[in-house]
């Protein structure tokens, strides 16, 4: 079992504390000594310069299957040499009628060289197997979908 942590940091910056008018930017801070801006996603009265929830979830699972893509080829003994992802998460009322992340699409694209070149139904299938092993896949009730061009 493991155990991860962050430390989110926020404090009033205005004299005031409306709803309209008070700062929404805050710190997130890990444990190996990363720091990231973030804030309300602009929609929300955030700052568009800094990362929001929304990304950071779309960020989160696009991340997690690819890392887990990624040791799958390796075990396989693929010569993966690239690997993209435009990810994107939709955040739209759910069936209880809550604004939620209710969907994720994942659309990555991957190079690999060398003699030994997987079929796309291969790449498919990893792709699948990935979806099936990533942790925060798993730990979502978000509808996940990965959508892998063809070659």
């Amino acid at each position: 079992m493991a155990e991860h942590r962050a430390t989110i940091t926020w404090e009033r910056s205005t004299d005031d504390f409306q709803y309209d008018t008070y700062d929404r930017n805050h710190r997130w801070a890990f444990e190996n000594g990363a720091e990231i801006a973030a804030s309300a996603a602009p929609d929300f009265l955030g700052d568009s310069a800094c990362i929001d929830p929304e990304e950071a979830f779309v960020a989160s699972l696009s991340s997690c299957h690819m890392l887990t893509f990624l040791a799958i080829a390796a075990k396989k003994r693929l010569k993966l040499d690239s690997y993209t992802d435009a990810a994107v998460g939709y955040l739209q009322k759910n069936e209880e009628g809550k604004l939620a992340m209710t969907e994720v699409i994942l659309r990555p694209q991957v190079k690999f060289s060398g003699e030994k070149q997987p079929t796309p139904e291969q790449i498919e299938k990893m792709h699948h197997t990935a979806h099936e092993n990533c942790f925060i896949a798993l730990s979502v009730k978000t509808e996940v979908r990965v959508e892998c061009p063809v070659s």
